[in-house]
């Protein structure tokens, strides 16, 4: 009623400012619960990837694991679809760890084959064994191009500056029987090697040829040069002066222009009496041998094939004297001197039945 108002005027006012200060208050706190909650997605955003940064950081303080970007920033801005990326490529691939591969096993080095090398030569044996032997360096080597040998019909001829230099030879014995030396001059021999004796390699009887004094005579008379060998078993020194002096003996009434051979060599399928001997004794018997024949005034030859030569004697004591090579070949693999060389046994020359062995001279003996 008015006159309540009349009553309580003195209250009123302030009552009504407080309601109204505490209405605007509460209108505030709305307008401000209102704004926050009206804030911008970026501003939203921004503070979340700080937070994002900020656990970031921490992780990778904590642990060293590779952080890979988002799709969406991968992709904002660049036209590309998510399906291009394959995050898996990311990631080194994994592969086969790859088995340890065995080295080869070191191998010594190959040696040098003996038969290219230069320095080894050949020697095959009588029951058929071979050998690579070592060519010493002491002995004197010869000196032959055999790109210069010719053979024409059994004939070995050899050539210098298109001339011949060397002489055709054969060597006979009893086994060849009656030889008609004349056809043997005409067939184109130059020189004729006789059997002069021998000494039997199971009696140790001396033995002269039964034909030698005959075909020493006609060789002679048919204007061929001559010498002469003898076969040999002697066992000692004096044995081997024995034989000497019996091939002096013998050639007295004679005039040789060829050398005289010491032919010891081993026996084919029987015992020999030399095969006692050792090397150096069989070297000291050939020695002592053309040492004898050389006092008397001949040339001398030593006798032999590839094997004796290298390996039965010690031919490093024997260089004085010169070599007559028995070997069957086309071209001698003999490394060392030689100056006669018997390269056939089976020959065939008018004027002799049957085989004959032929040879050839790099020397002319008639002159030297």
């Amino acid at each position: 009623m008015p006159e309540d108002f009349d009553d309580h005027s003195s209250l009123a006012p302030t009552v009504v400012m407080s309601i109204l200060a505490v209405t605007l208050f509460v209108a505030l706190i709305l307008v401000m619960v209102l704004f926050l909650n009206h804030k911008p997605k970026s501003t939203q955003t921004a503070k979340g990837s700080q937070q994002a940064d900020s656990a970031q950081a921490i992780q990778e303080a904590a642990s060293p694991v590779i952080l890979y970007p988002e799709t969406d920033e991968l992709v904002s801005g660049s036209g590309l679809h998510p399906d291009d990326f394959d995050f898996w490529d990311m990631y080194p691939e994994e592969t086969a760890t790859p088995e340890p591969t065995e080295e080869p096993e070191e191998t010594a080095a190959p040696e040098d084959d003996p038969s290219t090398d230069g320095k080894h030569t050949l020697v095959q044996y009588a029951d058929g064994k071979e050998e690579w032997v070592l060519i010493s360096p002491y002995l004197p080597k010869h000196e032959y191009d055999f790109t210069k040998l010719v053979c024409q019909s059994d004939l070995m001829k050899y050539y210098e500056n298109g001339k011949q230099v060397s002489y055709v030879g054969v060597d006979i014995s009893k086994f060849q029987d009656y030889v008609d030396f004349v056809k043997v001059k005409k067939a184109g021999i130059d020189f004729v090697m006789i059997r002069l004796g021998a000494r039997g390699y199971g009696t140790g009887q001396l033995i002269l040829d039964e034909y030698f004094h005959d075909n020493i005579k006609r060789a002679t008379d048919a204007g061929l040069a001559v010498g002469v060998y003898f076969y040999s078993q002697a066992i000692s020194e004096a044995e081997a002066v024995e034989e000497a002096n019996m091939v002096i003996e013998n050639l007295r009434d004679y005039a040789i222009s060829y050398p005289v051979a010491f032919d010891m060599e081993l026996v084919d399928n029987d015992a020999a009496r030399t095969e006692i001997l050792t090397r150096d004794e069989k070297t000291t018997i050939a020695k002592t041998f053309m040492d004898t024949i050389t006092a008397a005034g001949y040339k001398t030859l030593l006798y032999g094939n590839k094997e004796w030569l290298i390996k039965e004697i010690d031919m490093s004591k024997l260089t004085a004297y010169d070599v007559w090579l028995s070997q069957a070949a086309d071209i001698p693999d003999y490394p060392y001197k030689f100056s006669m060389w018997q390269y056939s046994y089976e020959g065939f020359v008018d004027g002799i039945t049957g085989y004959v062995d032929m040879n050839i001279s790099f020397v002319n003996y008639s002159e030297k």
